[in-house]
C-alpha cells in the first residue's frame, strides 16, 4: 500500500503456525522466533516496491515471537527518499486479536538504498581448491544441546570446507519445502542455514557456547531469486561478525551480505518474551525502598 505524498509503502500480513507450519522448525530455548534471515526478506521485499532493494542495514531490536496458537500482524514500513535514493524502513507486529489502539512492536529498523553493488565473482570452482571437509554430522546434534531447537526445513547444512579463514559449505531446502523457494526473493530457512556454517569459523568456535542470535546486517543485496540450494562462502570479520557471498548450484552469484553482527542473548530473555503474549516488550526499571 502506497502512502501518499511521502512515496513510502506499508506492507502488512500475518505469521503463524498454522499458516505457515515450516517456522515452527527454529526455535531457541523453547521459543518459536520469526529468523532473523527472514526479516531480512521482508525488508528486502518491501524495498523492491520502491526501487531500492538493497539493505543497506537492518538493526534487530527485538524478537518477533511466532506463538504456538493464533497469529501475529506484520507490519514493514518504508519511509520517504531521505536523499540519494536512502529511504527508512522498520518491521513491526502485534497480536492479530490485539484492539485497534494496542501499540505496535518495533523489531527492526534500518535503511534501504537504491545503489546495486557489482556482482562478485561467484564460486564456480567447487570444492574450492585448497579447502579440507570437515565433518558435519554432528552438527544440529550439538547446536540443539545448546539451546537451537532446529526442525527438518532448518536443518539445511549438507556440507564444509574450511581454508585458512574460510569457510565454505553447500546449504539446501528439504525436498518437502524447495518448491517453495520460488515463492521468496532468499527463502529465510536457506539463508538461515547459511549461518549455520559460521559454526566452523576459527573466531566463532572461540566465542563459547553461549546463545548468539542476528543482530545487524549491513550491504545485503540480492542477486537472483527462488534459489532452493546455494553454495555458501562465509568470512569471520570477528569474534561476532561475519561476512557470506551465496552462489547458486552452477556458481552464480545469488547473494552477498558485507557485514553480519552477533549477539549473545540470554535464555531467560527468550523465555520472557515467549510468556508475555501482547506484553512481550519489557523494559528495566528501578524501584525506590
Amino acid at each position: 500500500m502506497g502512502v501518499p505524498e511521502t512515496g513510502g509503502v506499508v506492507a502488512t500480513g500475518r505469521l503463524s503456525l498454522a499458516a505457515q507450519p515450516w517456522l515452527a522448525d527454529h526455535a531457541v530455548s523453547g521459543v518459536v522466533l520469526l529468523p532473523g534471515a527472514a526479516l531480512v526478506e521482508l525488508a528486502v521485499r518491501a524495498g523492491d516496491e520502491v526501487g531500492a532493494g538493497v539493505l543497506r542495514e537492518l538493526v534487530i531490536e527485538a524478537p518477533l515471537v511466532v506463538p504456538d496458537e493464533g497469529a501475529v500482524r506484520v507490519q514493514v514500513s518504508v519511509g520517504e527518499d531521505t536523499g540519494s535514493g536512502v529511504r527508512p524502513i522498520a518491521v513491526y507486529s502485534r497480536a492479530d486479536d490485539a484492539d485497534v489502539d494496542s501499540a505496535w512492536v518495533r523489531h527492526a529498523s534500518g535503511l534501504l538504498g537504491e545503489d546495486v553493488p557489482a556482482v562478485g565473482e561467484g564460486l564456480s570452482v567447487w570444492p574450492p581448491e585448497g579447502a579440507v571437509a570437515v565433518d558435519v554430522s554432528h552438527l544440529y546434534e550439538e547446536l540443539g544441546a545448546r539451546g537451537y531447537g532446529y526442525g527438518p526445513v532448518f536443518q539445511g547444512l549438507r556440507a564444509v570446507w574450511r581454508r585458512d579463514d574460510e569457510v565454505f559449505a553447500e546449504v539446501a531446502l528439504p525436498a518437502g519445502e524447495a518448491d517453495s523457494a520460488a515463492g521468496f526473493g532468499l527463502h529465510p530457512a536457506l539463508l538461515d542455514a547459511a549461518l549455520h556454517a559460521g559454526a566452523f569459523s576459527g573466531a566463532r568456535e572461540s566465542a563459547g557456547d553461549g546463545l548468539f542470535l542476528p543482530f545487524a546486517w549491513s550491504g545485503v543485496s540480492l542477486h537472483a531469486s527462488g534459489a532452493s540450494a546455494l553454495r555458501v562462502r562465509l568470512r569471520s570479520t570477528g569474534a561476532e561478525s561475519l561476512s557470506l557471498d551465496l552462489a547458486d548450484g552452477e556458481g552464480v552469484p545469488v547473494a552477498s551480505v558485507e557485514s553480519l553482527v552477533l549477539r549473545a542473548v540470554a535464555e531467560e530473555q527468550l523465555r520472557a518474551a515467549g510468556g508475555g503474549g501482547g506484553d512481550a516488550l519489557f523494559r528495566v526499571e528501578w524501584s525506590s525502598l
